[in-house]
């Protein structure tokens, strides 16, 4: 009786399932889509970004200037770094780039009041 070299595998590898995504590829999606609704987007890839992002951050020590955690976290950790626009730049390159309409400010506080503040002057805005 000859001998089996190797056994068949029992289990087959499970095929992806269609419609299911990771959260980082749910990320990236949302991502794409507001590039493609705001070209003041692609310039937070830029290196200028990167370079105004952490003058901000230095100026402001590493600390959120409404809350006054300091600002050690990793995204998307509630002390993770944000550097906001005070008043938002809605297609205005120099206010988008103004050191004095930017601030550092956690995470937390971003996602939460500021975005309260932004939906009710939304409202409130004359159409």
């Amino acid at each position: 009786m000859p001998r089996l070299s190797s056994l068949p595998p029992r289990l087959a590898a499970a095929p992806l399932a269609v419609g299911y995504a990771t959260p980082q590829d749910a990320e990236r999606a949302r991502d794409r889509a507001r590039v493609q609704g705001n070209n003041l987007r692609r310039l937070y890839r830029t290196k200028r970004w990167r370079e105004t992002r952490l003058e901000v951050l230095e100026r402001d020590g590493w600390t959120c200037r409404q809350t006054g955690v300091f600002l050690t976290g990793r995204y998307p950790a509630a002390d993770s770094p944000v550097i906001d626009h005070i008043k938002k730049p809605e297609g205005n390159l120099a206010l988008f780039w103004d050191l004095a309409n930017l601030q550092a400010v956690s995470k937390a506080w971003h996602d939460s009041e500021k975005q309260r503040q932004e939906r009710a002057a939304a409202i409130l805005a004359p159409r």
